[in-house]
């Protein structure tokens, strides 16, 4: 009897315990509220499911482009008496860039006073033949000869004029090297007192259009089947820290560089305020589609605790779930989550730990 009694006591003494510790544990889950002030510091996002996007990095180089680039020859010699621009400033078509006294101009001033004189020795020498034929004092043939003469001065002073108009010459034996567009000087190669020659083949400057520009990128061999005509690309550059400058492949040079095993790519892109400059380093990362869909939440959702990834689920402010989710991989501000969420939940993306902290201490 009392060994019967002893055991019932115990046994009551545990059913209590037992449901002393639920009513506890319902009571703290009851009693867990997220206040207003929290309300108001922590953001909800919604999940989605979206395609499965990836991207590839490149590293590639700015450069102007080449359709709006002009280099600029001498095409005289002498010596270089002013260089009126710097690498860098920026040009008027027409504006003088430098300035060169030369012989081979002088020359080409004496070549169009004596064509000149030609004209008018071979014009007199017509009008005479053709009056003494008038006269019957001469034949046809000398009044056709006499035709031909002018006609050859004639091509031989339009040909002057012609060198005159190319070169931009006028009535001094200076010749003036003027800007062929509007644009920037991207390369200078020319200093005063420096002499030129007439057979030089090297460029004095080079003047761009940089409104839009070029970056030139480098793709490894095993890539090249990713990447395609169209694709948007983000660039960044060292200058501009985490700026984004967007554009898109235009072109693709379907040859690999014999030397890196690379083939490269060009992207076009809108140069607003002449940011970009030729020959900046840019990071280039394209975008292109994986194929399938999966379930995606802002990467900031996830908490990393226990070597395990977590998510806030969240129904209503005292209803929260902390659940573990299987991330298939991250890309910039996005998760893309392979298991443990539905489309349409809600999960906290701002403040999180603090709701896990609370909630899993």
């Amino acid at each position: 009897m009392k060994k019967s009694l002893l055991f019932l006591l115990i046994s009551g003494g545990v059913w209590l315990v037992g449901c002393d510790k639920k009513q506890t544990t319902a009571e703290e889950i009851k009693a867990f509220m997220l206040s207003d002030t929290m309300m108001k510091r922590i953001e909800l996002a919604t999940v989605k499911t979206e395609p499965v996007r990836s991207e590839l990095t490149l590293v590639g180089k700015v450069i102007a482009d080449e359709n709006r680039v002009i280099k600029v020859f001498p095409l005289v010699g002498g010596n270089v008496e002013n260089v009126s621009v710097e690498l860098g400033d920026y040009v008027r078509k027409g504006q003088v860039l430098a300035t060169i006294r030369s012989g081979e101009v002088a020359d080409f001033e004496r070549q169009m006073i004596q064509a000149q004189a030609e004209v008018l020795v071979a014009e007199k020498n017509l009008k005479t033949a053709e009056e003494l034929f008038d006269s019957k004092l001469n034949s046809q043939r000398e009044v056709v000869a006499a035709k031909k003469e002018l006609e050859n001065a004639q091509a031989e002073l339009n040909r002057i004029k012609e060198v005159f108009r190319i070169y931009g010459l006028g009535k001094t034996p200076v010749y003036l090297v003027k800007s062929p567009i509007d644009g920037f000087v991207i390369s200078k190669n020319v200093n005063p007192g420096m002499q030129l020659r007439s057979d030089n083949d090297e460029q004095i400057f080079t003047v761009g259009q940089i409104s839009e520009v070029w970056v030139m990128a480098n793709v490894n061999e095993s890539d090249i089947p990713k990447v395609k005509l169209g694709m948007k690309a983000d660039i960044q550059t060292i200058s501009y820290g985490n700026e984004l400058f967007r554009g898109s492949v235009d072109k693709i040079y379907n040859v690999l560089d014999p030397d890196t095993k690379t083939m490269k790519v060009r992207i076009r892109l809108n140069n607003v305020g002449y940011k970009l400059k030729p020959e900046m380093h840019a990071t280039v990362s394209l975008k292109f589609n994986e194929g399938g869909e999966m379930i995606v939440i802002p990467a900031s959702s996830v908490i990393f605790d226990r070597s395990k990834n977590w998510v806030m689920v969240f129904r209503n402010r005292s209803d929260i779930e902390t659940r573990e989710v299987q991330v298939y991989k991250m890309l910039h501000d996005i998760a893309y989550i392979r298991a443990g969420l539905r489309t349409d939940e809600q999960v906290i993306s701002k403040n999180q730990l603090l709701v896990y902290d609370a909630l899993n201490d």
